[in-house]
């Protein structure tokens, strides 16, 4: 019998948010359904992708380092993502003008493109159809999570934001391709899933909220009978739903009864960015400071246990003390119980720059560190309520069965971006905990953002 050739292999790095996973993740599945493999060092690949971001100047710096890095040790690289839609000072390609080597340079969303450049560096092994690939595709998340993107790009034209520039204007996924991969990921044993989009709360405008198919019934494209039937998956499969990137939208109050009975999350990533209506009205950010804190009031009213996580932007171009000081007590006043800040940061191409009243660098941080002292305070307080209550808590860290205990989340815990649950050696020495899987937790202590729990 002749030798198999072995397959082509191709290294991968994914930076940026969740949804520039996703793309990531699609890409993986297209990859490994043509039949190529992955790499996990550089000098272990015929070729290099590297997804990238280009929101901020941090992560495009990051972005363009890890490009030089990935020619300086393999030479063939793909890039894609955010940044590869930033356009240079003179109008060309940003990456293309700092890395000239690239083979081939997409924006977001773009498997086929991606695809394309792959296959004219690296022609594909053999017929896709003939190929065996998981039904829920590749995923970069541990097997007990996952994201679900239900929409690209954003209609909102905020003025400290490109990313309608990169990403486009909404456009939403049908709902019953949503709701089989979501179907797919709770078969193939994912305990959480975490909806992500631009904004959540839009899904199904761009469409009209057209009426969709799943199952042979109609489903209409819109996030309330999103929610509901991803419920009802969740449900059959003892999982969790997260939203994140919520708009507080007056609809939203539609999905709040879901999340008191428990069949979404009672868990609420909203990105208010700041409280007070001149500073909202600057940014070009729906609604105001004042109806938000309505609002939740009345989400609280109908969910007493919602968990608020939401993002600020501190120092914003003609942003004054008082209003500063006006986003300090709205943080206190809403009961947002965790919250990140950034300090203001001119990103290329944002109709922000133009403001008057740009505030001196020193300025921005000094605000950005006073409103994270006041929102880790605040969000202490609200932990130590938890303290002797009973809370279910999924597993990400077990080691030897988590007999010298291990680490978890509760439902107002996302992954990576809140805080975490650690557990305790059990106190029965027959129990035992499995990464992937609920344990019943009593919470006994906080550290900073964190609880402190003993298995039950």
């Amino acid at each position: 019998m002749s030798d198999v050739a072995a397959p082509p292999k191709v290294g991968f790095v994914s930076l940026g948010c969740p949804k520039a996973l996703t793309d990531s993740e699609l890409i993986l599945t297209q990859l490994s359904a043509e039949g190529y493999a992955t790499s996990k060092s550089y000098a272990g690949a015929d070729l290099v992708i590297v997804n990238t971001c280009g929101f901020i100047d941090d992560a495009v710096k990051e972005s363009l380092d890890a490009i030089g890095e990935a020619l300086a040790e393999n030479g063939k690289v793909i890039v894609t993502g955010c940044l590869g839609a930033k356009a240079a000072d003179d109008g060309g390609n940003l990456v293309r003008q700092v890395h000239p080597k690239v083979l081939a340079v997409t924006g977001p969303h773009a498997t086929a493109e991606v695809m394309d450049a792959v296959h004219t560096h690296l022609p594909k092994p053999h017929d896709p159809f003939t190929d065996l690939v998981p039904p829920q595709g590749i995923k970069l998340t541990p097997k007990h999570y996952a994201y679900l993107k239900i929409s690209e790009g954003c209609n909102h034209r905020c003025t400290f934001c490109i990313i309608p520039s990169m990403r486009g204007d909404l456009v939403s996924r049908p709902i019953g391709d949503v709701l089989n991969e979501a179907r797919a990921l709770f078969e193939a044993g994912v305990k959480e899933l975490l909806v992500v989009s631009q904004d959540t709360s839009a899904y199904g405008v761009d469409q009209k909220y057209r009426t969709g198919f799943w199952n042979g019934a109609p489903v209409k494209t819109r996030m309330l009978e999103l929610c509901e039937k991803l419920g009802d998956l969740a449900e059959a499969h003892g999982a969790w739903v997260r939203l994140h990137y919520v708009y507080p939208y007056p609809h939203v109050d539609d999905v709040l009864p879901l999340m008191a009975a428990g069949r979404v999350l009672p868990y609420l990533d909203v990105p208010f960015q700041h409280s007070h209506p001149d500073v909202l009205r600057r940014m070009k950010r729906p609604a105001s400071g004042e109806k938000n804190l309505e609002r939740l009031a009345r989400w609280r009213e109908i969910c007493p246990e919602l968990v608020v996580r939401s993002t600020f932007i501190a120092g914003f171009p003609g942003e004054t003390e008082a209003e500063f000081a006006h986003l300090l007590q709205f943080v206190d006043e809403a009961g947002i119980d965790r919250a990140g800040c950034f300090a203001y940061s001119p990103v290329k191409g944002a109709a922000a720059n133009e403001l008057p009243g740009m505030l001196p660098t020193e300025l921005r941080e000094e605000r950005r560190a006073r409103f994270m002292a006041a929102a880790e305070a605040a969000s202490a307080t609200r932990l130590q309520r938890r303290i002797g209550a009973t809370m279910q808590v999924l597993v990400d860290s077990a080691p030897a069965l988590g007999r010298r205990g291990g680490v978890g989340r509760s439902y107002a815990d996302a992954p990576e971006i809140d805080g975490t649950v650690r557990l305790l050696p059990p106190e029965k020495a027959s129990k035992v905990l499995k990464v992937g899987e609920f344990a019943r937790a009593r919470i006994v202590a906080t550290e900073g953002h964190d609880l402190v729990g003993v298995p039950v």
